[in-house]
């Protein structure tokens, strides 16, 4: 191997170097970077001052170049570089320059003076760039009249804040110095290891090295925060020393984290001992932003509401499911990390699937196994799409990379990861997940690494590598055929799969999986299960000690990744003995009845009988189940009064007592589980079937509301901040501009910022013109982030009224909107408007408004595809039903 220094030159005779250097006309990279380049360590210094516009930044990189070249290859986007060199390995400096070839997308390319033979090389550059208006790169924000500059790098955001390698497949460690404001502190990844004055009303921060990193998951942060320790995690068996523990807000905020830092140890030391694996940053700090993101050392997370005395249960459990996913990140995601997006599911799929593992294991009362089919069941309802992305969908460019954050990735992976720990047994499951951390650890990898991993565990492992690939490698939902039958004197089920289209879908259903599939059944002993893996078109299974009135729930556990259909009188059989069926189960006969709805096997009227039962159900998650599909029945199919007040008379049967008994104010001493029901009722029974007793109750609560924020008297941090969203809610409907100016002064008047934000949902109901009209105003305020535009133009109300004047307004002000949603949002804009639409002719709408300069939006292509599919089959279904079954 060649050798540092003058060697060097010795090792390269043999070769030519300067006839194998590239052309000056080398196409740029327009996917991945080449690989005869890796990043070792970056030396990056900082000069921000959050009040000003710009910043500023020296970076030092140690480049391993493998092969000789007078070029290279990078990211930059938006960098204004004024001093670019290279120093090789004899110390010797080399002009260089630096230009981004393709401004769009962020690649850059350096220009070397010669051709360097392979060795490690330093490249140096100096240069300044805008700090961000949204909530990508480095950005700027206020709060409380004081500005703040936090940097959110991920997917590949990195580049528009230095010079860099940004892929996951490049990690490098980080050595990072900030010279910020006096005034102001500093945040990083890691511990601050010195600080000294840097001139009149300037001081510079120095950092610890990092270990590894992709430049995704490089964090930091300047501002006037509100730092607080908290009690350090205790070693234990996989950490030998203490962890230090920080709550991080804005200023006068420290104490929003509180209540988080206070459950954080436990989640973390179950997560140590799941994997046999000590948490490997040198702190943990946990940083109140709003919503979610993994940071080694430095995780972003929402707070319950500050000052609040007793936050909601909703907000509890949102709060703990939400440290517990970004936790799990530390280990899948941070310690071992995909080579490409292609894998974003190693982190994703991984860290949503632990979130509800360790929310089992920590609250069991939280229910995190009924959250997980419920994700799960949203994941196959948009997999159920012809234009659907695969787990392993292949990325060519940024906007594949922003796809890549869906529902397919997060749920649709944690569902397959669950049913392949339930196939396997979960012992068996972590050895496996154990092997690929510790082996893997401060790794970049591709899937092979885990599924090898996984199916190791197995006595045929080949079957399960191939099974596992048949879910992450194709698109598309399983569809399970189970009929019962007899044979030779034995009960069977006679299984059949195919790929599930619902109505509209003109695709191919001879698809095949590696499905493991598990089924309950009862016999005169009790109920038993039995699994297969399903790798073949169809297969029997022997159900022993069955008989003819035998029932077979499908999906055991409701583990399985598919959909399942039974024949006509195993599903009577199986549906007049719900009550049998766990809690789980129930949820997936809830999907049952609505993809053979979807699918055409039955009608509006038999889904409603079908749906009934479980809206007597002991689990809220359960019983409200069925308003989702009975809402959609409501919308598109109920169009004469009759059909209208048969629906409104299912729902009110079904819900209203309950809500009666619990009331419309929480009650001192009462359960969460009443607050839950109370909450999971409210809206859907006040904005989508807006039933008249529910809004009388809440209309006289806004009423008084609204009167205490005008007089000066109303107090945020004593209210019951779930109805006060509904109550104010329904003022905005009834009493119109004028309670939406109310609370759109509330909202500007700052304070509590989790207030704010739920200020918004209250405001985001607006549904008549001019009240709607005033909403779309507000959102174009500069002041307001990507987020809480997007707070105000998702309508909460599914029957909005104006809806040729919001798509008029979106048509017009797209381009600014796109522009300032926060990274992947965009991609979802599309769908936002469809759930509005149900015809042919919107899906045409909706492409021609989203066709031109928006196509071009990283993401917004497919977002657009799948939103005119959800389109055409919601029209396919409403044209193949009859109205009049609603009333027979």
């Amino acid at each position: 191997m060649c050798m540092r220094g003058a060697m060097v030159l010795a090792c390269c005779c043999l070769l030519s170097a300067r006839a194998i250097a590239a052309a000056p006309d080398e196409p740029a990279p327009t996917g991945r970077l080449p690989e005869w380049a890796q990043p070792l360590l970056y030396r990056v210094a900082l000069r921000v001052d959050p009040e000003q516009a710009r910043f500023s930044g020296d970076v030092d990189i140690t480049v391993a170049l493998r092969k000789p070249s007078d070029h290279l290859w990078l990211h930059g986007q938006g960098l204004q570089v004024d001093r670019a060199s290279v120093t090789d390995a004899a110390g010797t400096a080399h002009a260089a320059h630096y230009r981004e070839v393709l401004a769009d997308v962020g690649v850059a390319r350096i220009d070397l003076d010669g051709v360097l033979p392979a060795q490690t090389i330093h490249l140096r550059m100096h240069y300044s760039a805008a700090l961000a208006d949204g909530v990508q790169g480095l950005y700027k924000t206020q709060q409380g009249g004081q500005a703040y500059a936090m940097a959110q790098m991920e997917p590949i955001s990195a580049r528009t804040v230095f010079p860099c390698f940004d892929e996951p497949a490049f990690r490098a460690s980080f050595a990072l110095s900030l010279t910020v404001p006096a005034r102001d502190i500093a945040l990083a990844n890691t511990r601050q290891i010195a600080q000294a004055a840097a001139g009149p009303g300037w001081k510079t921060v120095v950092f610890a090295p990092s270990k590894p990193l992709p430049t995704y998951l490089l964090a930091f942060g300047v501002g006037p925060w509100d730092v607080r320790s908290a009690a350090s995690i205790a070693p234990d068996a996989y950490r030998n020393t203490p962890l230090p523990l920080r709550s991080i807000g804005y200023a006068g905020e420290a104490d929003s984290m509180r209540r988080v830092a206070a459950f954080t140890p436990s989640i973390i030391q179950a997560l140590e001992n799941y994997y046999g694996y000590g948490y490997p940053w040198d702190k943990l700090d946990l940083i109140n932003l709003g919503g979610g993101m993994e940071n080694p050392g430095l995780v972003v997370l929402d707070d319950v509401g500050s000052g609040v005395p007793q936050p909601s249960p909703a907000a509890m459990r949102g709060a703990f499911n939400l440290a517990a996913h970004e936790f799990a990140h530390q280990w899948t995601g941070n310690t071992v990390t995909m080579a490409w997006w292609t894998d974003t599911w190693l982190s994703e799929a991984f860290t949503t699937w632990m979130q509800q593992k360790i929310t089992m294991q920590l609250h069991p009362e939280y229910r995190g196994d009924l959250d997980r089919v419920k994700l799960l069941q949203r994941a196959m309802a948009n997999d159920s799409l012809l234009s659907a992305r695969a787990i392993r969908q292949p990325v060519q460019g940024n906007g594949d990379i922003m796809n890549a954050f869906d529902d397919i990735t997060y749920e649709k992976g944690a569902g397959v990861l669950g049913m392949f720990e339930h196939y396997l047994g979960e012992a068996a499951f972590q050895q496996g997940l154990r092997a690929y951390v510790h082996q893997h650890a401060m790794q970049s990898v591709a899937a092979a690494a885990v599924v090898d991993a996984i199916a190791q565990q197995a006595s045929d492992s080949a079957a399960v590598k191939r099974a596992f690939y048949s879910f992450l490698d194709q698109n598309g939902v399983p569809y399970v055929r189970a009929k019962v039958l007899t044979q030779h004197g034995q009960t069977v089920l006679q299984l059949a799969q195919m790929r599930y289209l619902p109505l509209g879908a003109n695709g191919d259903g001879e698809r095949h999986w590696g499905i493991p599939v598990c089924v309950r059944y009862s016999t005169a002993a009790g109920s038993r299960d039995a699994c297969t893996l399903l790798d073949t078109a169809q297969a029997t299974l022997a159900l022993p000690g069955a008989d003819a009135a035998s029932w077979v729930m499908p999906n055991a556990g409701a583990q399985g990744y598919y959909r399942y259909a039974l024949d006509s009188h195993s599903l009577a059989t199986l549906a007049a003995h719900t009550a049998r069926l766990s809690d789980v189960e129930q949820l997936a006969y809830a999907d049952a009845i609505e993809a053979s709805f979807h699918h055409g096997d039955i009608d509006a009227g038999e889904v409603l009988a079908a749906l009934r039962p479980l809206a007597d159900a002991p689990a809220r998650e359960v019983a409200t189940a069925p308003l989702a599909q009975v809402a959609w029945i409501y919308r598109h199919l109920a169009h004469t009064d009759a059909q209208r007040a048969a629906v409104v008379q299912w729902v009110t049967t079904a819900y209203l007592p309950h809500l009666q008994r619990l009331g419309y104010q929480a009650r001192a001493g009462e359960s969460d589980g009443d607050a839950l029901w109370r909450t999971a009722l409210v809206p859907p029974l006040a904005f989508e079937f807006k039933l008249p007793a529910v809004r009388a109750v809440l209309l006289q609560q806004g009423d008084a509301l609204l009167a205490a924020m005008r007089n000066g008297s109303f107090d945020a941090q004593h209210v019951d901040r779930e109805m006060a969203i509904a109550a104010l809610g329904v003022a905005v409907q009834e009493r119109g501009e004028a309670a939406l100016q109310t609370l759109a002064t509330a909202e500007e008047g700052g304070g509590d910022s989790v207030w704010q934000r739920q200020l918004v949902q209250a405001m985001a109901h607006a549904n008549d013109s001019p009240s709607a009209a005033q909403l779309r105003a507000l959102a174009l305020d500069p002041k307001l982030d990507g987020v809480a535009m997007l707070g105000l133009l998702m309508t909460t109300d599914g029957n909005v009224m104006d809806r040729d004047a919001r798509w008029q307004w979106f048509d017009a002000h797209l381009p600014k909107l796109l522009a300032g949603l926060p990274g992947p949002a965009a991609a979802y804009m599309p769908s936002m408007l469809a759930m509005e639409a149900c015809s042919d002719a919107d899906a045409t709408r909706l492409q021609a408004m989203f066709g031109g300069a928006a196509a071009q939006v990283p993401g917004v292509a497919r977002g657009v595809a799948q939103a005119g599919e959800t389109i055409h089959l919601c029209g396919a279904l409403r044209a193949a039903q009859d109205p009049a079954a609603l009333t027979r």
